[in-house]
């Protein structure tokens, strides 16, 4: 896949184009309503520090806290937003995310702090900064997952340590765009020899037990088909020691049939195709280490 082939994918995703012009009318309205530029700068500004936090803390604390999918009505949300993208990682249905969570989640973190620094101005500003932060991430998070290989170092270094989240410990490399807070609270790894492979990469501690006292993710899961991102085969080889260095694609499968990891030793296959269930028992063909 080419940086044009990707781009195109991903600017052809309707919320890519909400959160555009969403972000340019509040821009609009937000000038229209300031006296002078210096507030809604710098309610711009304090977003744009305060958004890496925001990004870590939610991933890690609300995505990987194991409370929403023990209520019906958090659990189809959970589901979509986060399980679904863990079971199925290059999954384009369900890799950006939905606009009834990130709008709101996105208003929650700007809104308030707009407004203490520039009111309505403020607001709407800091707003608009919001959305196009986001449609950063969304950037990113397509660079991770889709079968380009960047140029640039620091994709690469964001795409490797996102790959290492999935395929062998969701218990660190929170930030997407962001290490900052990783460094912080001691949870990133660029290394996976730094760290034991997770238990939980795929199901995120939703195992057997928690389906049986909590069905409603399972039941939901069990009618959801997994669809292939790519109709042709890849390979994006990245070479930094010890961490992910190979994605692959087969087009055998209607799913994304497989994603290998290459380590140090042994080569593991950590995603093989799903057959569709997405329950979280253990339906993946693999050799471990």
């Amino acid at each position: 896949m080419s940086l044009g082939d990707l781009l195109a994918a991903y600017l052809r995703h309707y919320s890519i184009k909400c959160y555009l012009i969403i972000a340019v009318a509040t821009t609009f309205l937000g000038v229209s309503l300031a006296s002078d530029f210096v507030m809604p700068l710098t309610a711009a500004a304090a977003v744009a520090v305060v958004y890496p936090l925001a990004e870590y803390s939610l991933h890690r604390w609300v995505l990987h806290g194991r409370f929403l999918y023990k209520k019906a009505w958090s659990a189809k949300v959970w589901k979509r937003i986060h399980y679904d993208h863990h079971q199925s990682p290059h999954d384009l249905l369900v890799l950006f995310g939905a606009l009834y969570t990130t709008l709101p989640t996105i208003a929650v973190v700007a809104l308030p702090t707009g407004w203490l620094i520039g009111s309505a101005a403020g607001a709407c500003t800091a707003f608009a900064t919001g959305l196009l932060l986001f449609v950063l991430y969304e950037f990113c998070h397509c660079v991770q997952h889709l079968p380009y290989l960047p140029r640039n170092r620091w994709l690469r270094g964001i795409k490797r340590r996102h790959l290492a989240h999935h395929f062998h410990s969701d218990r660190g490399n929170y930030g997407i765009t962001s290490t900052i807070w990783d460094t912080v609270f001691n949870t990133g790894y660029d290394d996976v020899r730094e760290v034991p492979k997770s238990p939980t990469v795929y199901d995120l501690g939703y195992t057997h037990d928690q389906q049986e006292r909590y069905p409603w993710v399972a039941a939901l899961s069990s009618r959801r088909r997994l669809c292939a991102v790519s109709a042709q085969p890849f390979s994006a080889v990245g070479k930094t020691g010890g961490g992910i260095l190979m994605s692959t694609y087969s087009s055998s499968s209607r799913n994304g049939d497989l994603i290998e990891c290459e380590l140090p030793g042994p080569i593991r296959l950590l995603h093989p195709g799903l057959d569709g269930l997405g329950t979280g028992e253990n339906r993946r063909r693999g050799l471990d280490d």
